[in-house]
């Protein structure tokens, strides 16, 4: 069994465990040192491959612009333009397949589930090598495969590969 401390997973999980107990007391600190480091002993390195690119500002600066445009702006539009489309009955459903280039798994990941967590598309499926994402997406104006991924797969692509890459 391999065990090497990954600091990146240590400071994950005590904040994914404070955050979920609500609380900052000692106890809770002490109590929530305690799992991540045996978290982050066993499991850490299947976790975090490169604890150094982890604690980049580089990417921690791209992930936070990333978000806030993402939860502010981009889910703002789409709710608003679902929102028209129930009311007015104008959709175009069906299932459209985007070419994918980032190469991680975790932007992969990133890539599809912010495609699913936006009202009107949802990741179905993924090719097994990785190269293609099956989605249903609400209005399918086009089906030229660049016009597509510039609709739906271009923003969070770019960031993705910003972050992960």
């Amino acid at each position: 069994m391999k065990v090497r401390f990954s600091p990146a997973t240590f400071l994950i999980a005590i904040a994914v465990y404070l955050f979920y107990t609500g609380s900052v007391s000692e106890y809770d600190l002490i109590t929530g040192s305690i799992v991540a480091l045996i978290i982050s002993l066993t499991v850490g390195h299947w976790l975090i491959e490169n604890d150094a690119k982890f604690f980049s500002p580089r990417r921690w600066f791209y992930a936070v612009i990333y978000a806030l445009r993402y939860f502010f702006i981009e889910e703002t539009k789409t709710h608003i333009d679902v929102a028209k489309r129930v009311f007015t009955l104008k959709a175009n459903p069906g299932i459209v397949r985007i070419p994918l280039e980032v190469e991680n798994d975790y932007g992969k990941v990133l890539v599809a589930n912010s495609i699913t967590n936006t009202p009107g598309t949802v990741v179905v499926d993924i090719s097994d090598d990785g190269k293609w994402l099956y989605v249903h997406w609400i209005d399918v104006s086009t089906l030229d495969e660049k016009e597509i991924k510039e609709s739906v797969v271009a923003y969070f692509e770019d960031y993705a590969k910003k972050i992960f890459d």
